[in-house]
């Protein structure tokens, strides 16, 4: 008798949901309900310098463990992300004529390797070059690959070549990287012109001229408010995070979220664990760091083949002493955080996957949708993850646009 009773509560302790449970599970329908219904755009990812090795076919699944790679194809569709800035990046070198020519040479190689990438799946993604354009491209179930560019410097001092990256489906310019460059200051990099250049000035101009978005991202704070001085259209930062939760110069403190809001900009939220939270002290593992950029130049200005060893030197550090990564909780704080100093209108989600981004519960492409749970679960409506995911960013994109069409002032 007692073992039929024994039986029959535990078949009853089985069939009871608790509150908790019971929260947890409705939250996370909801949460995959919203994700499938908002448009889910990443405003920056470096999958770029991977589609340029040889071997890497974006259309098949990587893993990340195995490879490091952070997105592809098929991990986007999983992941429930409908799109992303797709960034041509290329390092500061020299600011010499050869230098120059060098990078733009590069660059151009990168933006043919990446519409090849593109192209070469006509039925599963396509360039989007406005906001409509990836509206389109969602309705026909397809992924979206939009295309910025991080760092300033192979524009080198030829403003026309801002019109000739335009053209080839660039839509934005992180004006600078980790080093100064002519335009403006590096938010990690001594003082050079206390801010944005004389060229730099041209620089804005032209891009608002185009409707091109201004990337504000790795820039010195001198240099983030003279641009903000200089522009007529909002800008973006397309990774960052905010400065009160982790005091890096590369994210933006409170008075600077208080001016993008009043600029009508966007800042995206980074998922690169050093910008979310200051990491531990590691002192073997932060000397060997120190060291293999003092042997590769701060990954400036390489060749390929250095490049590939400096990559493999790095991992193998990374290897030796994992570290620690922040969470989408984490990930989440900061977005309470922007929120509530800037508003739900101003924040956005720039991955910098195959950067260095990547968090535990959201490593990759294809657990994006943890993010959504996260918000939702941290009480979020549908029409502020909308905003969260795209939608500002999209706007801040349409206001380039349609700035950029208006006849231009006469005095």
């Amino acid at each position: 008798m007692k073992k039929i009773i024994l039986v029959i509560f535990l078949i009853l302790l089985n069939t009871i949901v608790f509150p908790g449970d019971r929260d947890s599970k409705k939250n996370k329908r909801k949460a995959k309900r919203i994700h499938e219904r908002v448009l889910t755009i990443d405003s920056h990812n470096d999958t770029p310098l991977r589609m340029i090795r040889p071997g890497f076919d974006w259309g098949e699944r990587h893993d990340a463990k195995k490879d490091r790679s952070r997105v592809d194809l098929v991990r986007m569709e999983e992941g429930g992300l409908d799109g992303s800035f797709f960034a041509v990046f290329v390092g500061q070198g020299p600011r010499t004529p050869e230098g120059y020519a060098k990078a733009k040479k590069r660059t151009m190689m990168i933006f043919d390797t990446l519409l090849s990438s593109i192209n070469r799946y006509p039925d599963k993604v396509g360039l989007a070059l406005t906001p409509e354009d990836a509206y389109k491209l969602e309705k026909e179930g397809k992924r979206i690959a939009f295309i910025g560019i991080e760092n300033g410097y192979p524009v080198g001092k030829d403003l026309a070549l801002i019109q000739t990256y335009y053209d080839k489906g660039a839509r934005y310019i992180t004006v600078v990287h980790t080093r100064n460059n002519d335009i403006c200051d590096s938010s990690t990099d001594t003082i050079g012109y206390d801010g944005l250049s004389e060229f730099g000035t041209d620089v804005v101009k032209e891009m608002n001229r185009l409707g091109m978005m201004i990337d504000v991202s790795h820039a010195s704070d001198a240099s983030y408010y003279d641009i903000l001085n200089v522009t007529k259209a909002p800008v973006i930062a397309s990774h960052s995070c905010a400065r009160a939760l982790c005091d890096s110069p590369r994210n933006l403190d409170d008075d600077m979220l208080r001016a993008l809001v009043a600029n009508g900009g966007v800042i995206q939220m980074c998922i690169l664990s050093s910008y979310i939270k200051i990491p531990a002290p590691n002192p073997p593992r932060d000397s060997a760091r120190a060291a293999v950029r003092k042997k590769f130049h701060d990954f400036e200005n390489l060749t390929d083949e250095e490049m590939t060893q400096a990559r493999k030197e790095w991992y193998a550090i990374e290897d030796k002493f994992p570290r620690e990564l922040a969470t989408v909780s984490e990930v989440v704080d900061h977005i309470d955080h922007i929120v509530a100093v800037a508003g739900i209108d101003h924040i956005g989600i720039g991955t910098d996957f195959d950067g260095g981004g990547g968090v535990s519960g959201c490593y990759d492409a294809s657990e994006m949708g943890n993010i959504t749970l996260e918000l939702v679960n941290r009480g979020y409506s549908e029409a502020d993850i909308r905003k969260i995911w795209g939608e500002n960013l999209m706007r801040v994109m349409r206001d380039n646009i349609r700035l950029a069409q208006q006849p231009p002032e006469t005095n």
